[in-house]
């Protein structure tokens, strides 16, 4: 048995947080497992300076100790894990005792940790910045993979249906599923894994990640060239020199089942590894339509000394899915249809094949320095065919178009950050602060059909369509090849000047390089046009101050910017410049009742005052019709509300809910032809969303192990398709392609059983079998699932 083995000794409060002036002393014993006491061990108190040892009798106490009723768990490498209830009274020793089952005469050192409010819990985010929530003038939700687990998520939209103000915008041919936070789509830059750019032309694998990370509003100090919305972090699990693991079976409606294993343990003394993979194949409530996959995700740790470690990961995903662009329009009106029909060609397929690889070194020069160094590599290759978007006329009739596509990426991302906490005077400072390289080489191919179409018929007399006939090969004639760089270099300090007041203070400057490469394959030799190279560079600055008038309340004003590239060109043929979008926040932050319930409020306003759109005039005077000639004179706004509530209000209870208001409108145009209108809200945008989730697990007694919890996610009233025009040859001078959705809500419920190493979870999600619609512009106009059952069985080890 090891020289040092390591005790976890986990204190998991009913209340998250006491006030300091309540406390009480805790003595304890350790005993071997033939009653003889343990000395010399010593004991850290979390991360915490206070430290003790056991005594010649095992003994050792703490004064000060948080009041409270405490679960104790005792766990380490070879033990049998052990768990004991003790209430800390005010001004009070409270004493509590552990034998351990085995004989351990080498123990060295043992760890108590109290786990803090979700506002007041230091964490490490985005790969390296280690903050208090409640320090932060931003708002921030994390979900964990107990949630993730407890709601049995097999998408990751069913895990930000605990985000609120992050939604599904489009499910696009059933490829990819789009998010949107405060009006702004987060898909194309704004999607991360591990603290790198991600590429969201997959559905991404969750059963392989320790949590999800969502920051609301502008992160682009850190990440540069970021839509204001906000971004999405998903963290996968790493190595662990604590030995374990799972193996579970979900099995549910539409012969859905997927068997996945979690192993993980240490090598030696200085390195420990990590498996997770799994297997899916369903079908669908949707005809036709089918999955089969597979995800594996290897890691190892190295422990390079006691203040490095070096964390290697890849992971693979293998997807075979069925192109489904859904249901149809005609006019304004989704088409009355059963949810289940498929209207694609039998033959439909898509194949997503997606890797990476990544290292990071992590090292603390000492308790207040620390470095990372982190490196990865993306491929990305998405291919589809089979028939595409449905577009019925008036009475029905429609002929099927065909598509087929492939994309390809590469991405190169190197990251450097520096963290440090230091004292100037009286005045605390904690430095973040680094500098990231990202390359990224994106192909995207097109085919052409002749014919250009695969059977007809009408949508209405569906049995008596016309399917087609051999299944066609496309041609492809052309490719675009775009080379993107990007460079930033940052730094941010959270300035403490004094307990109750905070500022944090930041700067990044980013550099972008596109250039994009057309090669015409129609023509011999091959045509090739290379446009022009776009170097756009811009600084984002962000300001925030924070005032913390007790321990329990945080109020908060911040000021950010970031940087939108633009495509075309001005009057006179320059690049036209990066539009600069400004976002204002305010918000409480506030712990209830000794940390039983946590809240956050913000308010933001979201501001593009410089929105590229279509120019008048031409550089010689004349009227300008040339789309790609364009002026930074259009504005946007979104401004809104959010709500977040995280409560622990009894032992095995937890809660999560949210609500968020969101009015994104244009609020300046041209007024020409082919410009939008002001006043109209974007489409895509909710006014309100809402989620309330609840999960608990019955701690003692006869029914001890019996669990139950439910889900509900509320999105509001949106439109669809694409926003109106001005448009001289139409009624009005308007054209009309909004596409009016109601709102609607969803509700899962589950109830499980937990008996040993063994556990079984059942959900029933969708419970009043709710339909609506996600819409991708005027297609891709995709049903939600109706009622579905799910079983989870899982065996620990």
């Amino acid at each position: 048995m090891s020289n040092q083995i390591r005790i976890l000794f986990v204190l998991l409060f009913t209340s998250f947080y006491i006030q300091a002036q309540e406390s009480g002393i805790i003595e304890g014993k350790i005993l071997s497992a033939d009653g003889f006491p343990l000395p010399g061990i010593a004991i850290k108190l979390g991360k915490e300076a206070k430290t003790t040892q056991t005594d010649s009798n095992g003994e050792f106490n703490f004064v000060n100790f948080p009041t409270g009723s405490h679960t104790i768990t005792l766990e380490g490498s070879g033990m049998k894990k052990q768990s004991k209830e003790i209430k800390v009274l005010a001004n009070q020793t409270n004493f509590v005792e552990f034998r351990l089952v085995e004989d351990i005469t080498t123990l060295k050192e043992l760890v108590i940790k109290i786990k803090q409010t979700p506002n007041k819990k230091r964490e490490t985010v985005l790969s390296g910045l280690d903050i208090k929530p409640i320090d932060l003038p931003q708002s921030i939700q994390i979900v964990s993979h107990h949630v993730i687990e407890q709601q049995q998520a097999i998408r990751l939209s069913d895990v930000i249906k605990n985000v609120n103000g992050v939604y599904v915008g489009s499910a696009r041919g059933g490829a990819q599923e789009s998010f949107w936070s405060r009006g702004y789509d987060m898909s194309s830059n704004n999607m991360f894994k591990n603290g790198f750019r991600f590429n969201n032309g997959s559905i991404p694998e969750v059963s392989s990640l320790e949590r999800i990370e969502v920051l609301k509003g502008s992160a682009a100090l850190l990440f540069g060239n970021v839509a204001p919305g906000g971004i999405l972090n998903m963290v996968t699990k790493k190595p662990s020199f604590r030995k374990g693991g799972e193996l579970s079976m979900q099995m549910g409606s539409n012969a859905f089942y997927k068997p996945s294993v979690d192993i993980y343990g240490p090598l030696n003394k200085t390195i420990a590894y990590r498996f997770t993979g799994s297997y899916e194949n369903s079908e669908s409530f949707r005809d036709v339509v089918k999955k089969e996959r597979y995800y594996i995700n290897p890691s190892v740790l190295f422990k390079a000394s006691d203040k490095t470690e070096i964390i290697l990961q890849g992971d693979y995903l293998h997807d075979n899915w069925t192109p489904d662009f859904g249901t149809a329009i005609i006019g304004k009106e989704i088409i009355d249809i059963p949810r289940n029909t498929y209207l694609g060609a039998t033959w439909s397929n898509g194949q997503t094949r997606q890797a990476s690889v990544s290292g990071l070194v992590k090292h603390e020069f000492n308790d207040n320095w620390k470095l990372n160094f982190n490196s990865s590599f993306q491929n990305y290759n998405r291919t589809s065919k089979g028939t595409e978007r449905i577009q019925p006329k008036s009475n029905g009739d429609w002929e099927r178009p065909l598509g087929q596509n492939k994309n390809l990426e590469q991405i190169i991302g190197e990251q450097i950050s520096l963290q440090g906490n230091f004292v100037t005077g009286k005045i605390k400072h904690q430095l973040f602060t680094g500098v990231d390289f990202e390359n990224s080489f994106a192909q995207a191919y097109t085919f052409t059909f002749d014919p250009k179409t695969y059977g007809s018929g009408n949508i209405f007399d569906f049995d008596n369509f016309d399917q087609g006939g051999a299944i066609p090969d496309g041609t492809n004639t052309k490719i675009v090849k775009t080379d993107t760089n990007r460079f930033g270099i940052y730094a941010q300090d959270l300035i403490s000047l004094t307990d109750k007041f905070k500022v944090l203070a930041g700067l990044r400057w980013s550099w972008q390089e596109a250039q994009a490469k057309n090669l015409d394959l129609t023509k011999s030799p091959v045509a090739i046009k290379k446009d022009a190279n776009r170097i756009d560079q811009a600084f984002t600055p962000k300001l925030g101050l924070v005032f913390q008038p007790t321990q329990d309340m945080s109020l908060f004003a911040s000021y950010s910017n970031s940087f939108t590239p633009n495509t075309g060109t001005t009057a006179d043929l320059k690049v036209i410049k990066p539009s600069i979008i400004d976002q204002y926040e305010l918000g409480i932050k506030k712990d209830f009742w000794r940390g039983l319930l946590s809240t956050n409020i913000t308010l933001y306003q979201i501001e593009n005052s410089n929105l590229a759109q279509t120019a008048e005039f031409k550089a010689d005077g004349s009227a300008n019709t040339d789309t790609s000639i364009k002026v930074l004179s259009g504005s946007t706004k979104s401004k809104g509300v959010e709500l977040d509530i995280t409560a622990r209000p009894t032992e095995g209870l937890s809660i999560m809910a949210g609500y968020s208001y969101n009015d994104m409108r244009y609020t300046k145009t041209s007024g020409l032809e082919g410009s939008f209108i002001v006043g109209d809200r974007l489409a895509r945008t909710p006014a309100n969303t809402a989620n309330l989730s609840f999960f608990y697990t019955l701690p003692s007694g006869v029914l001890k192990g019996i669990s139950f919890g439910a889900n509900a996610n509320y999105i509001g009233q949106r439109v669809g398709g694409w926003n109106n025009q001005y448009k001289a040859t139409e009624a009005n001078g308007i054209f009309d392609r909004e596409i009016p959705l109601e709102a609607y809500t969803t509700i899962d419920v589950s109830a499980g059983y937990e008996w040993g190493k063994f556990s079984i979870l059942c959900k029933l999600s969708n419970l009043t079998n709710e339909l609506n619609y996600t819409v991708h512009e005027n297609y891709s106009v995709n049903p939600i699932a109706p009622r579905q059952v799910m079983t989870a069985l899982k065996y620990k080890f």
